[in-house]
């Protein structure tokens, strides 16, 4: 068990049996770019910090994870689930569906299980940070370990 807030998130890994690392900081609400915040405040290589983003993926939402540094190629989201069409999803969609806050959203422990792709820059890295299911709270874990708890798989679906 850890000593980490208690999240969706933080509960279902710790009911796994998945180690993690929980990393708190101060949220600044004027922030808009939730990765990069943690990053900065966390002291930590933006390289190592991802982020969720839900994508509708011909009306299916679909969890992408990539580098906070990086974009998200929609059309490579689509192409790794096999899809035709992507687009962001509706954040009022996307917190109904995770149970979770933009900029909170976590890909573990969501209210609705959803189809989870990891950019595949992760295979390099021995862990990576995802946010713990709010602001301020990001879980560091082993890649394959996050796509062991989603179900996930890896495909190119960042870009620079």
């Amino acid at each position: 068990m850890s000593s980490a807030p208690d999240t969706p998130a933080t509960l279902a890994l710790d009911a796994a049996g998945t180690s993690f690392t929980a990393h708190t900081y101060d949220h600044d609400p004027r922030a808009t770019s939730f990765g990069l915040e943690a990053a900065e405040k966390l002291g930590i290589d933006p390289a190592q910090v991802y982020k969720t983003l839900m994508v509708d993926v011909d009306g299916a939402l679909v969890v992408a994870i990539a580098p906070v540094a990086g974009r998200v190629d929609l059309k490579e989201v689509a192409r790794a689930v096999g899809g035709r069409r992507a687009a962001m999803a509706d954040p009022a969609q996307a917190q109904r569906r995770t149970g979770y806050v933009v900029g909170g959203i976590s890909p573990i422990g969501q209210k609705t299980h959803h189809r989870t792709v990891l950019d595949s820059s992760a295979i390099l890295l021995e862990t990576l940070l995802v946010s713990g299911g709010r602001r301020g709270l990001d879980l560091e874990l082993a890649p394959d370990d996050l796509l062991a708890i989603t179900g996930g798989e890896y495909a190119d679906i960042a870009r620079d």
